[in-house]
């Protein structure tokens, strides 16, 4: 890693490091829209390893690796935060379906399909499944679920930091047990892809190649998967948030 002079080779730890920078763009892929262009991301990234490396070199005592995934990912996060990707007609078509699976889950006692789904939203599966795409990047819980402002920065509502209420909330006793129950309910096919993303960390392309589907199929099944678990935990995000609220108030 150092030249003969004693210094950072700073051209094989870019060599070395750009496979890493290509695995951090494509898994926070899977939390943000289609029209995120990873190229952009990466490009993005890769002044964060840059700018690891001259830090790193200033005496920072951290294990290079730990230390440049924080920069990597936070120079990628930074790129994004002057756009708003996820358009608010869009989240309002979630909200559509969230009611609609809400409506026949009810009715039937089960998970409804897809083909149910799109026409209780009278629309075609292809124009369901199109709209699932696109909205690659919804998230189980947003900071609007928090608020009653509508405001609010992307990031504030998709990549929330560890210390932020929507963990609180997930940590809650009763929310975790609701939540790994909607999880268990989810079609098998919807499941193994949560599991294949969360607990194994493979991006959208390698969960395709374990299912036999399409990188575009598997957008799909997650922002599927995500507006079931929403509509199940809807009720407890609500009192949840109430109660975070009343809280803060009362401070």
């Amino acid at each position: 890693m150092y030249t003969a002079s004693g210094t950072l080779d700073k051209n094989q730890l870019v060599t070395q490091y750009v496979p890493l920078v290509k695995r951090i763009a494509y898994h926070l892929m899977a939390k943000l829209p289609a029209s995120v262009q990873v190229e952009d991301i990466i490009q993005n990234g890769m002044l964060g390893l840059l700018d690891a490396i001259g830090r790193y070199e200033e005496g920072l005592g951290a294990q290079f690796e730990t230390y440049a995934v924080q920069r990597i990912r936070g120079a990628m996060l930074d790129g994004l935060r002057e756009n708003d990707w996820l358009p608010r007609s869009l989240r309002r078509e979630m909200r559509r379906i969230e009611s609609a699976i809400h409506q026949l889950e009810q009715r039937h006692g089960r998970q409804p399909t897809e083909k149910e789904l799109a026409e209780t939203l009278g629309m075609t599966l292809a124009d369901y499944q199109k709209m699932l795409q696109e909205a690659r990047g919804y998230q189980l819980v947003y900071f609007e679920d928090f608020s009653d402002e509508e405001e609010e920065d992307f990031l504030e509502r998709h990549v929330a930091g560890s210390e932020v209420d929507p963990l609180d909330m997930l940590e809650d006793k009763k929310m975790r047990e609701s939540l790994i129950k909607a999880i268990d309910d989810l079609p098998e096919r919807e499941k193994m892809v949560m599991g294949l993303y969360y607990e194994e960390d493979l991006n959208l392309r390698e969960i395709g190649e374990v299912l036999g589907v399409s990188e575009s199929r598997v957008c799909q099944l997650h922002s599927q998967a995500i507006a079931r678990l929403r509509s199940r935990i809807s009720g407890q995000v609500r009192s949840h948030a109430a109660r975070a609220r009343g809280r803060r108030a009362s401070i």
